[in-house]
């Protein structure tokens, strides 16, 4: 997947008129670039793998044929067109029937890593990702920071909505074993609030909030609702930019893997895992002390099985 400046370049690029020369990529190559956007949804995802798998005959449809041949509705195609930048569906077609004509015509050869299956591309976006993310890592000064401010915390309030539930009760879940008092909350609107409030009037004074796309509206709301109640908050995003991200103290940015129908969080999830490691080294003593507790707790009444 490419980064957030990459993104906004071929978005650019796109809605300018203006791309690359066809003759410098395999058409394999031009097509994944032009629907490669995490802000796609789902359905729209659905139909840009039935384009990349079937250029060469579904560059000829009509809106009509597509839209029955992917299982979706003409609105939905005409939205998709929106989505990548073009005026409808006609402009699309155009660009998808030059980049199919190149590909009968005998166009460029994709290179060996072009080559892969729609799974194994997904792997290498996110490969890609974990490796800008171990470049910002070259300076974990902000990660080490924001650990022990989470430490510190008490009570420590860990939020994800929607889709980025999973990460936060990932994060809860390893938090509790280092922290005396983690609150997750999953729900939105004013069971959210309440949340917020309890926490800050606990005593808590950060927030840990993730927000992955399609990012939601009541994250937004709730983050708002934290920053009114005095707390502090540290966001686990995709974008360092956004309405979001402008709410937040301490923004952590890594993509997110958007080649599948269903975004992949491979450099999120090592975020995460990092924050929780920082959390640990900032008070030893602790972490030490109730990781034998848990140990203690969990071979008396055999939480796991044994090798």
């Amino acid at each position: 997947m490419p980064s957030p400046q990459q993104a906004r370049a071929q978005a650019s690029a796109i809605t300018s008129g203006k791309s690359a020369p066809e003759t410098e990529a395999a058409p394999s190559s031009q097509i994944r670039t032009l629907f490669d956007r995490p802000r796609l949804s789902p359905g729209q995802r659905r139909i840009a793998q039935y384009l990349i798998e079937h250029i060469t005959e579904a560059a000829f449809l009509s809106i009509t044929d597509l839209a029955e041949r992917v299982g979706v509705s003409q609105p939905s195609v005409t939205r998709f067109a929106a989505a990548v930048g073009f005026s409808g569906y006609p402009a699309l077609r155009e660009k998808l029937q030059s980049i199919a004509l190149g590909t009968l015509a005998g166009g460029p050869a994709a290179p060996e890593e072009n080559q892969s299956n729609e799974l194994q591309a997904a792997v290498d976006a996110e490969i890609e990702n974990l490796e800008n993310l171990r470049r910002d890592f070259a300076d974990p000064g902000q990660v080490i920071d924001t650990g022990r401010k989470l430490s510190e915390s008490t009570p420590l309030t860990i939020l994800g909505l929607r889709i980025s539930v999973s990460l936060a009760e990932y994060f809860a879940y390893a938090a509790r074993r280092v922290h005396p008092d983690v609150r997750l909350v999953t729900r939105g609107g004013s069971v959210a609030y309440d949340a917020l409030l309890q926490s800050r009037e606990a005593g808590g004074t950060w927030v840990l909030a993730f927000s992955m796309p399609r990012h939601a509206q009541e994250t937004l709301n709730a983050v708002q609702v934290a920053r009114r109640a005095g707390l502090k908050v540290a966001l686990i995003t995709d974008l360092a930019l956004g309405p979001v991200a402008d709410e937040a103290d301490v923004t952590f940015a890594t993509g997110t893997g958007s080649r599948l129908v269903f975004d992949s969080y491979a450099a999120p999830g090592v975020i995460a895992a990092a924050l929780l490691q920082a959390m640990t080294d900032a008070d030893p003593e602790r972490t030490q002390a109730r990781l034998e507790e848990y140990e203690q707790v969990s071979d008396q009444h055999q939480f796991f099985l044994r090798d």
